[in-house]
């Protein structure tokens, strides 16, 4: 899908940021942004629930697109909101549609009926996943090599009241070859504090990098970014012009096209 055929269409589950499928890199945004069709209304939710974390990565949209731009990489963002349903949980992943949410109730889903649940499914997530796993097909044909995927995700500047210090975080589960370059790059800023696999673990098993990485071997990283950093154009020109040339080194490194399947830490694959 173009952009264009996106601007013309009313709603549409995923947008692809075309680029050159010769670059050898993709880049995600399972949470970019927080539209909702026309017929969920909002989910029961006050409109204020929609410039909330819990309704998409504030921030992601925004710096995906500068650094595809930048990098004349594809990209691949959600078109849906979280609450609807979440592209970066497994199909039978409990918490894949939420009927609460840090602590907000969401109408909408809850009752939902198992018709609604297969439905939301069909018309949402697995469009999303196709487009993803299209993108990185396209990518590895166009190169004859495994392509480069990096997601992007933000996260809030405390949780229950406790401060998390991190700038940004890189999380994985065992495949460790891009994380270790992406940390190390990111961490020779002594003015960034880089976690490693905090505040979240990136152990997921059948979640996006799971789904179209772990199990097919390919050379990939998660990055969080706190959210207040890249909350304006600003933060995200920023943070853009510091990923820009780490990405760009990462993605010159012959190793990191490579496939090579990792055993997870979540357990054998089906």
């Amino acid at each position: 899908m173009t952009i264009g055929n996106f601007l013309m269409n009313p709603f549409q589950s995923f947008e692809i940021l075309p680029g050159n499928h010769d670059s050898g890199m993709v880049i995600l945004a399972d949470h970019a942004m927080n539209r909702l069709p026309e017929r969920y209304g909002r989910l029961g939710l006050p409109e204020s629930a929609f410039s909330r974390h819990i309704a998409y990565d504030i921030g992601i949209e925004g710096l995906v697109r500068e650094l595809s731009a930048r990098l004349g990489v594809p990209a691949v963002l959600g078109g849906f909101s979280r609450l609807l349903i979440d592209p970066n949980r497994g199909e039978d992943d409990p918490t894949l549609i939420m009927k609460i949410s840090d602590g907000a109730i969401i109408p909408g889903n809850h009752p939902i009926t198992d018709q609604e649940w297969n439905y939301r499914i069909e018309t949402f997530h697995r469009p999303y996943h196709k487009a993803v796993c299209e993108t990185t097909d396209k990518v590895a044909n166009a190169t004859g090599k495994a392509p480069l995927v990096l997601s992007l995700h933000s996260y809030t500047p405390a949780w229950k009241g406790v401060p998390r210090p991190w700038h940004a975080a890189v999380l994985w589960d065992s495949d460790h070859r891009a994380v270790v370059p992406l940390l190390d790059m990111l961490s020779s800023d002594p003015d960034l504090i880089i976690g490693d696999n905090e505040p979240y673990d990136g152990a997921l098993k059948g979640d996006t990098m799971y789904r179209h990485c772990m199990v097919t071997g390919i050379p990939h990283a998660l990055l969080e970014i706190r959210q207040d950093l890249i909350g304006n154009e600003a933060g995200i020109c920023e943070w853009a012009g510091r990923l820009a040339p780490i990405f760009a080194a990462m993605n010159a490194d012959p190793a990191l096209h490579e496939y090579n399947v990792h055993v997870s830490r979540t357990g054998p694959y089906e």
